[in-house]
C-alpha cells in the first residue's frame, strides 16, 4: 500500500447556522491548515497515488479566499468540511482540518480508522 499526504493553508470566511447562542453564527474568517490523506494498493501511469498538484487544486482552487456559505450546500463546520474535502480527492481516505491553534476535526472514511500515517 502507498500513502501521500498534502499539507496546505487556505484562508477562508463563513458563518456557522447553530442551535444555540455563539458568536460562531456571525460571518468570520480563519487560516486553516488542511492535511490530506491518500492510498492506493497500485501507482498510476505516473508512478503516483495522486499528483499533489490535483490535491491542492481540489482544495484550495475551491476554498481559499472565499466565503463558503456562498459556495457550500452545508453548514461550514470543521468537522463537515474534512469529510468534504476527502470526497473530492481521489484516493483520500483521512483529512484533517486545522480551524484554528487547538481546534482540528478529522475525518476518516469507514475501514481506514486502522490506516498508516
Amino acid at each position: 500500500m502507498y500513502y501521500v499526504s498534502k499539507r496546505l493553508e487556505i484562508a477562508f470566511a463563513h458563518s456557522l447556522s447553530l442551535d444555540y447562542e455563539s458568536k460562531c453564527t456571525r460571518l468570520h474568517g480563519h487560516n486553516a491548515i488542511v492535511t490530506v490523506f491518500c492510498c492506493s494498493e497500485e501507482l498510476d501511469g505516473n508512478g503516483m497515488v495522486v499528483d499533489f498538484k490535483h490535491i491542492k487544486e481540489a482544495v484550495s482552487s475551491r476554498l481559499d479566499h472565499c466565503l463558503l456559505n456562498g459556495i457550500l450546500d452545508f453548514n461550514p463546520t470543521a468537522e463537515n468540511l474534512s469529510r468534504w474535502i476527502c470526497d473530492q480527492v481521489p484516493h483520500c481516505y483521512k483529512v484533517m482540518f486545522q480551524e484554528s491553534e487547538g481546534n482540528t476535526a478529522v475525518y476518516v472514511k469507514p475501514g481506514f480508522e486502522s490506516a498508516a500515517i
